[in-house]
């Protein structure tokens, strides 16, 4: 039965991981880091990623603050910090948010304080699918970590 329950939870991933790259969530890029791990690091993509998601979090929260104050908003450093972001998405694969923050570059660099702001927006929610999506990819790992090592 254990058996039986590690390939469902293995569909299950495959499944998720098509969905992600058909919707352009995700690249090569992503698979190049899983391709990095091994038995002498197991859980080199997660740590990878939540790395990832921690710096983020932090390069999102600043740009916000900078866009707070719209008469001393600074687009040079909003700028700086999508850069920032740009690099590391693109280096774990996460297309859509890289894309996302590409055309926002764009907007801070014509100084668009509304144009920045949809952007955010837009970056705000392809972030958090991206966060909740690997969330669950990596609980489908986990529990397929669990039911292989049962049998």
């Amino acid at each position: 039965m254990l058996g039986m329950g590690a390939g469902r939870w293995e569909e299950d991933m495959s499944h998720l991981l098509a969905l992600l790259f058909h919707q352009g969530v995700l690249d090569e890029h992503f698979m190049q880091l899983q391709q990095l791990q091994d038995e002498s690091s197991p859980n080199f993509v997660s740590e990878v990623i939540s790395i990832y998601f921690r710096e983020s979090e932090k390069l999102l929260r600043n740009i916000r603050t900078l866009l707070l104050d719209r008469e001393c908003t600074d687009y040079r450093k909003i700028g700086v910090y999508l850069n920032h972001l740009m690099g590391s998405s693109s280096s774990i694969g996460a297309n859509l948010v890289r894309n996302v923050c590409v055309a926002f570059r764009a907007a801070s660099e014509h100084c668009n304080w509304a144009g920045c702001l949809r952007s955010l927006a837009v970056l705000e929610h392809e972030y958090c699918y991206l966060k909740n999506k690997l969330h669950e990819l990596f609980q489908v790992c986990y529990i397929q970590t669990i039911c292989m090592h049962s049998s």
